[in-house]
């Protein structure tokens, strides 16, 4: 059970069975979102989520992706979201506004509605960077919104 001598701890439950996943990827970079998307569905899949309870919608890019997640959150219908994307460094300021913005709306998204949302949007300084980790990061926010969901579903038991 624990390292910890008299204290309960929670286990890491990374079974996808059951749960329902929405996942929000965006379309600009889509050779990266592909990769992610790719990733992540295929580690989905090796967790125990059904195709069936997978929904994938995109939108045209970072920025948009709070909107969507805030909606799919509000519905009720998913265990754990997922956001996809690329911000990859380009000559002027827009990398940072679009990389701090669309975290943030991420972020508030989660926190405003209790849902977990495994953050995959990959920012880069280069399109070769974003290649490199497309996949294990598609990978690693499957796991992680799994984890999260189950997790969930155990401390609000309390």
């Amino acid at each position: 059970m624990s390292d910890y001598d008299s204290i309960e701890e929670i286990d890491v439950n990374r079974e996808g069975a059951g749960l329902r996943i929405g996942i929000v990827a965006a379309r600009f970079s889509a050779d990266v979102t592909d990769g992610l998307l790719a990733g992540c569905t295929a580690e989905l899949t090796k967790l125990g989520v059904r195709n069936a309870d997978i929904l994938i919608a995109t939108v045209p890019g970072a920025l948009e992706l709070p909107l969507a997640l805030q909606t799919m959150a509000e519905s009720g219908d998913y265990d754990a979201l997922i956001a996809l994307g690329a911000v990859i460094r380009g000559e002027t300021y827009h990398f940072e506004i679009v990389s701090n913005e669309s975290a943030r709306g991420i972020m508030n998204v989660q926190l405003d509605t209790g849902v977990p949302i495994a953050n995959g949007v990959l920012t880069t300084e280069n399109d070769e960077q974003a290649e490199v980790r497309m996949m294990q990061k598609g990978a690693d926010c499957a796991a992680a919104a799994v984890e999260m969901a189950n997790l969930l579903k155990v401390v609000g038991k309390s």
